[in-house]
C-alpha cells in the first residue's frame, strides 16, 4: 500500500534553537525533507547575535512518522530542540468550543429585562403562544448534536467522552458555515429506548437534532423513532449527508465522462449506515442497476444472514467485490482500507468512477490509479474531490430549522445534492473538480434554500 500523505492531522511544531549562521536552517529543513516531513509556517520567535529561536511545523503522515522526524532533528549539530507540540492536540486543549452572550448585562436595567422580573413577561407569552419559543428564545437557532459514541469515525465503540471531540468539531462546523448554535450532547446509554427516551425530553430546546455516530443498525430505529415522535427535523448525518454528498459528486462526475445515471451500473462496498442510504438515495435519483457488497460479498440470492435492511438490495448475483465490480462503471466504497485492487478496478468498465471514501485510508490509494481511472475521489482533505459531509448538514439543518419543517424528507436529500451539483457550472467540470470546496460560501445557502422549497413541495414547512 502507498505510504498516506503527510497531512495536517499529524502535524507539529518544533521550539528549536538554532545558530545564528548562514546554512543553519538548510540544515533543519532538509533533515525533516530527508525524513518525509512537509514543511509549513517557519516563524521567528527570537533573534540574537548568537541564536535565533524559531517555530517550524511540520505535517507527517501518522504518529511514527512525525516520531521519526523528531529524530531527524534531534540528531542535528549544534540544535537546541526547547519543546514540541503536537498541533491537533494543541487545538483540542479546553475544548473547541464557548457560549458567548448575544445580549449586554452590564447595569440593572440590562438585568431586569434580560433576567428577572422582565423575563417573566417572555416566560408568559410563549406559554400563552407556544409557536413564539421560535421567536423568542434560542430555539430558532440551535442543533442538538447526539451520540452515544457508539461509532466514533470509523475508530469504534470510544463512548461518549471520547466522541466528545468530533461532537465539539460539529458544532464548529454548524457555526461556521451555517451560523447555527449546535451543542454536543453525549449521552452514556447505548440502549435505544433509553436514547429516544432523552432526546425526546430535551428536544423542547432545539429546532433540530442532529444523529452521529451511533452504530448500526440501532441507529436506523432511533433516526425512524425520533422522527415520528417529534416535529421538529431529524438527520442522521452519518446516513444522509454521506448520501447527499456522494449523490452530487455522481452527478457531476457523470458529466465528466459522458454517461446517464439510468444506465450506469453502480457498486457501494460497506452497507453500514452510510452504504445502505446511499443505496437507498441513488435508487431514488435514477440508478437502475445498483449492487451493494458489505464483508461477505454481494448481497444477493440466497444469502441467510441478511438483515430486513439489507434484503432491501437483494440482486441475483451473487460472489465477491471483485465479481460485482466487473464491467461496473462506478465504485463507491464506504468500507474498509485496502479492500480493492488495481485489478478489479482494471476489470471495471471503460472511463470508470471510483469514490473510495473509507476514512483516514482509503478502498485503494489514489495514487495507485493514476491512468486508469476517469475520476476519483475519496474522503480525504489531501486529494482532489473530497466528499466530506461539510457540504451537506449544515445548510441542510439551516434551511429545515429556518422553514420550521416537521420532518426531513427524501425530497429534501435530492433537492440538497443537485444544489450542490450545480455549483460547478458544466464548462468547470474537470476529473479533478466535480464537487465544490467546503469553503465555498455558496454551498450553505444553496443548499439551505433548495431544502426550504422541497420542504415546501412536501407540505412539511410551517414557516
Amino acid at each position: 500500500m502507498v505510504s498516506l500523505t503527510p497531512n495536517p492531522s499529524y502535524s507539529l511544531t518544533i521550539r528549536m534553537h538554532v545558530p545564528n549562521q548562514t546554512g543553519m536552517l538548510a540544515k533543519v529543513t532538509h533533515a525533516i525533507a530527508t525524513a518525509g516531513g512537509n514543511l509549513g509556517d517557519i516563524d521567528v520567535v527570537e533573534r540574537c547575535r548568537n541564536n535565533v529561536t524559531r517555530d517550524v511545523s511540520v505535517d507527517a503522515a501518522s504518529a511514527e512518522h512525525a516520531e521519526k522526524i523528531m529524530q531527524a532533528v534531534y540528531a542535528l549539530d549544534n540544535i537546541e530542540v526547547v519543546k514540541v507540540h503536537d498541533r491537533t492536540f494543541k487545538l483540542h486543549e479546553g475544548g473547541k468550543i464557548s457560549m458567548e452572550c448575544k445580549a449586554p448585562v452590564r447595569t440593572q436595567e440590562d438585568l431586569a429585562m434580560a433576567y428577572t422580573p422582565g423575563v417573566g413577561r417572555v416566560c408568559t407569552e410563549i406559554a400563552r403562544h407556544p409557536e413564539r419559543v421560535y421567536d423568542l428564545t434560542i430555539k430558532s437557532n440551535t442543533v442538538a448534536i447526539i451520540t452515544d459514541g457508539s461509532a466514533v469515525l470509523g475508530l469504534g465503540n470510544l463512548g461518549p467522552a471520547g466522541a466528545l471531540p468530533v461532537m465539539e468539531g460539529k458544532a464548529m462546523l454548524f457555526k461556521e458555515f451555517a451560523g447555527l448554535d449546535g451543542f454536543p450532547i453525549c449521552l452514556d446509554t447505548q440502549d435505544t429506548d433509553e436514547i429516544v427516551e432523552t432526546v425526546k425530553r430535551i428536544a423542547p430546546v432545539f429546532g433540530g437534532i442532529n444523529l452521529e455516530d451511533i452504530s448500526a443498525p440501532r441507529c436506523f430505529e432511533i433516526e425512524a423513532r425520533l422522527q415520528q415522535e417529534l416535529d421538529i427535523p431529524i438527520f442522521h448525518d452519518d446516513q444522509h449527508g454521506t448520501a447527499i454528498v456522494s449523490l452530487a459528486a455522481l452527478v457531476n462526475g457523470l458529466k465528466v465522462v459522458g454517461k446517464a445515471i439510468g444506465d450506469i451500473k453502480l457498486v457501494i462496498n460497506g452497507a453500514g449506515a452510510a452504504g445502505l442510504a446511499m443505496a437507498r438515495l441513488f435508487k431514488k435519483a435514477g440508478v437502475n442497476h445498483l449492487t451493494v457488497c458489505d464483508s461477505k460479498g454481494i448481497i444477493g440470492q440466497g444469502r441467510a444472514d441478511l438483515n430486513s435492511r439489507k434484503q432491501e438490495f437483494v440482486v441475483d448475483q451473487s460472489g465477491t467485490l471483485a465479481d460485482a465490480m466487473a464491467g461496473a462503471d462506478v465504485f463507491m466504497g464506504v468500507s474498509a482500507p485496502g479492500v480493492v485492487t488495481v485489478d478489479m478496478v482494471k476489470s471495471m468498465a471503460k472511463d470508470p468512477i471510483v469514490f473510495a471514501m473509507a476514512n483516514p485510508v482509503p478502498e485503494i490509494q489514489p495514487e495507485l490509479l493514476d491512468g486508469i481511472v476517469a475520476v476519483m475521489a475519496t474522503g480525504r482533505s489531501d486529494y482532489a474531490n473530497q466528499i466530506n459531509n461539510v457540504l451537506a448538514f449544515p445548510g441542510l439543518l439551516r434551511g429545515a430549522i429556518d422553514c420550521r419543517a416537521e420532518a426531513i424528507t427524501t425530497g429534501m436529500f435530492l433537492q440538497a445534492a443537485h444544489a450542490i451539483a450545480t455549483l460547478i457550472p458544466d464548462t468547470e467540470l474537470r476529473p479533478d473538480h466535480i464537487v465544490p470546496s467546503v469553503f465555498d460560501q455558496r454551498v450553505a445557502l444553496a443548499v439551505s434554500a433548495a431544502v426550504q422549497q422541497a420542504a415546501r413541495d412536501a407540505g412539511v414547512a410551517r414557516n
